[in-house]
């Protein structure tokens, strides 16, 4: 339970320093990207990988299988 948590909290705190770069990066729109441009460039920085990373973990601690202690809510 405590593993679930843990892997839960840090997918989420990995989920929000992604997503703010993703948006800081949004200025890309003022010195004239357009939006295939702006994908390509967020594809390719690692910091905005970490939204991705951050799903998968919520998505592992959300849908991973209990064991025979664990309360079921």
């Amino acid at each position: 339970m405590t593993f679930r948590i843990l892997l839960f909290l840090v997918g989420f705190g990995l989920c929000i320093i992604g997503l703010s770069y993703i948006v800081m990066y949004m200025n890309l729109f003022v010195i004239g990207y357009n939006f295939f441009e702006y994908v390509k460039f967020i594809i390719r920085r690692i910091e905005c990988l970490n939204l991705l990373l951050g799903i998968i973990l919520i998505f592992i601690s959300v849908f991973l299988k209990g064991g025979e202690n664990e309360l079921y809510l």
